[in-house]
């Protein structure tokens, strides 16, 4: 786990703030299944076992995620997990902040961009599949965290949409877990 402290550490030296994708997907690339279903993701459910996420979180300040990735979030009827990090929704219909949350209605790459120019830790973009391919297409994703659950969902919403550039990755660690679940860490690749 050294190697990903020394890239914190690399990005911070460059004055750049590192821009990660943390996600669990099912075995064929769903985020989510029929009707924003996520009902798979209990398959690997084994407290105290959380797959590194509350480490991962320690690192950023910053958290971005889609609109109905937010919705979501708050019909789970818990305390909302990110209320001591700056966190930003992307929304066209939503505008200004809550309790929680501010509502960016600009491009993500333009917050990215924004974000980069300040001083801070890490950036967490924790969904959704829209908001993960924008910055994707423009090359804006240093690192992908992703935990694939295993089971097949056949439908629902991939992870990856189609139509992004090329990009080539470098796998920096993985890890499986007695519950099937593996995780798999990439780096953009500058080659």
């Amino acid at each position: 786990m050294t190697h990903n402290l020394f890239a914190i550490d690399k990005n911070r030296a460059m004055n750049k703030r590192k821009v990660t994708v943390f996600i669990a997907c099912s075995a064929d690339g769903y985020i989510a299944g029929k009707e924003d279903n996520l009902d798979f993701l209990s398959i690997v459910e084994a407290p105290p076992e959380e797959y590194g996420y509350a480490a991962f979180v320690s690192t950023v300040d910053t958290v971005i995620m889609g609109r109905k990735t937010y919705d979501k979030v708050l019909s789970f009827g818990v305390p909302f997990p990110h209320q001591e990090r700056t966190c930003y929704v992307i929304s066209t219909s939503r505008q200004g902040k809550d309790e929680h949350v501010t509502f960016w209605n600009d491009a993500p790459e333009k917050l990215i961009d924004q974000l980069q120019k300040q001083e801070g830790a890490s950036i967490f973009v924790d969904g959704g599949a829209a908001t993960i391919h924008s910055l994707l297409k423009k090359g804006l994703i240093d690192e992908f965290i992703i935990s694939i659950i295993p089971h097949f969902l056949g439908s629902g919403i991939r992870l990856f949409s189609d139509e992004f550039p090329e990009q080539s990755l470098k796998l920096t660690d993985s890890k499986t877990f007695a519950s099937g679940l593996v995780q798999l860490w990439y780096q953009k690749s500058s080659s």
